[in-house]
């Protein structure tokens, strides 16, 4: 891990996310790439107005780059070496060109979560960035003085096309020796005994030499359900979940799992791209 993209609104939410970058900065001394994301296009800009005709975008560029310095006199990045980077006009779906242009190993990212109409019409940041992230999202919702992660859940169906996710979340896990929860959970309408159940997840890790975790079936009513109810269970650290990235109608009629933890989890989740 050595480069990490923070986008940032300069809300209460941001500054949580950023302060767990620069943890997880100072423990990979990585560098942290501190997005800020204005709907203003840059056309906008007459570099030869004068003083008094200077463009709206340009002031509010200016303001960004003054809320940017504050920010970066911050007590938590110090020593950390943080870019100042500011996209006009630039949408979530764009976010992925970011990630190129820079390298980025990790997103992380503060989010509040959406609930009832708002979820279904407008979702949360996160959501959206999850949805079109190629790149893992770190998604965190509180304040938090360490970021240790000594529980951590990893759900999913243990089908094929999971399994490269589940090498990225071994990665995240080694860096902090976390005892890693393999979590199918049961329901009625999806339901496999529990014989197949772990013979499919011992067949999805064969050949995985981290051997600190643990293999739970647990049912509930919903996927969701069951891994926010085990979660809680265990007081995980991290939830841990892979994502299609479904866009459009089908995402409209048919939110994927990992997009509504986003959007519910109470603990930070962390989301890998099929």
């Amino acid at each position: 891990m050595n480069k990490i993209l923070v986008p940032t609104d300069f809300s209460e939410q941001a500054e949580n996310a950023l302060k767990v970058a620069a943890m997880l900065a100072k423990r990979h001394e990585a560098e942290i790439y501190l997005l800020h994301m204005m709907e203003i296009p840059m056309q906008q800009i007459d570099p030869g107005a004068v003083q008094s005709d200077i463009p709206e975008a340009l002031f509010f560029m200016k303001l960004a780059h003054k809320k940017f310095e504050d920010l970066l006199a911050s007590d938590f990045l110090e020593g950390i070496t943080v870019h100042e980077t500011v996209k006009a006009d630039i949408t979530f779906n764009e976010i992925k060109d970011a990630c190129k242009e820079y390298d980025i190993d990790l997103i992380v990212m503060g989010s509040h979560g959406a609930t009832g109409l708002k979820e279904m019409f407008v979702g949360s940041n996160a959501e959206k960035v999850v949805r079109t992230s190629i790149v893992p999202v770190l998604v965190i919702k509180n304040e938090h003085q360490s970021f240790d992660v000594s529980d951590f859940v990893f759900a999913s169906d243990f089908k094929n096309d999971n399994k490269e996710t589940y090498k990225q979340a071994v990665e995240f896990a080694k860096a902090f020796n976390s005892k890693i929860h393999l979590l199918m959970v049961n329901t009625a309408n999806n339901f496999m005994t529990t014989y197949d159940a772990n013979a499919r997840i011992n067949d999805f890790i064969a050949g995985q030499t981290y051997d600190n975790y643990t293999i739970t079936i647990h049912n509930d009513t919903t996927v969701e359900q069951g891994i926010l109810n085990f979660s809680k269970d265990i007081d995980a650290d991290l939830i841990g979940i892979s994502t299609h990235g479904r866009q459009g109608i089908a995402h409209f009629f048919n939110s994927s799992i990992s997009e509504d933890l986003v959007n519910h989890a109470k603990r930070p989740v962390i989301t890998f791209k099929i």
